[in-house]
């Protein structure tokens, strides 16, 4: 795919809005835009949210649930990215379900809903899935008693059903906050990529859609 001056919507949490960076323009978001030539980059990130429907809001706010706010995204998109999981495993009480849960109140229904609703609505436009990144204490069971590697599965298996592609940061993104030159290099925090991190996001992104 050539990437100069197509018009790319990017659905995410924290670390699409840039939460982890010194300044906007170190989010991955502006470095593909910057150095592809996009002629634009949506950034739909909000902190905190979560792929599918909470019965607890994130922070006091709105939910903010992905499947509700891909339909309100511009849908003149070239590319749709879309970036999330992390939440929904870190803080996300929406139990996990199971393949066949087609409500955004399981994490498996919220992951069919979200894609089939952005096949639906951008019908002939590259919809690009990318996992969710390594963690500090990903291991650690959450409130459904699994790890993130479980909601990298489920993302991934939910994407192939709909032919999606999926940029899996998760097996390559390289970044791996356990290693403690890789936290201190990408990941300080040990969830949030610095501007390193970002530009290697980026950078895998950009040759991601290349290939597409």
């Amino acid at each position: 795919m050539e990437l100069k001056g197509k018009k790319i919507n990017f659905l995410g949490d924290s670390i699409t809005q840039g939460v982890g960076t010194s300044s906007g323009e170190n989010v991955f978001v502006e470095v593909v835009k910057r150095e592809e030539g996009l002629a634009e980059a949506r950034n739909y990130g909000i902190s905190g949210t979560r792929i599918a429907c909470q019965s607890t809001a994130a922070d006091g706010k709105s939910d903010g649930n992905y499947c509700a706010r891909a339909l309100e995204m511009d849908p003149d998109a070239d590319v749709v990215v879309v970036f999330g999981g992390t939440n929904d495993y870190g803080h996300g009480d929406a139990p996990l379900g199971t393949f066949d849960d087609r409500t955004r109140y399981t994490f498996w229904g919220a992951c069919h809903e979200l894609m089939r609703s952005l096949m639906e609505r951008y019908p002939t436009s590259m919809i690009v899935i990318m996992t969710p990144t390594h963690r500090l204490n990903e291991k650690n069971p959450n409130c459904n008693g699994v790890g993130l590697d479980t909601y990298v599965d489920v993302i991934k298996e939910a994407a192939r059903y709909y032919s999606l592609p999926v940029l899996d940061l998760f097996a390559m993104g390289g970044i791996q906050p356990d290693v403690e030159a890789s936290k201190t290099t990408y990941m300080p925090d040990g969830l949030h990529p610095n501007d390193a991190g970002n530009r290697l996001i980026a950078e895998r992104l950009a040759a991601f859609l290349r290939t597409l």
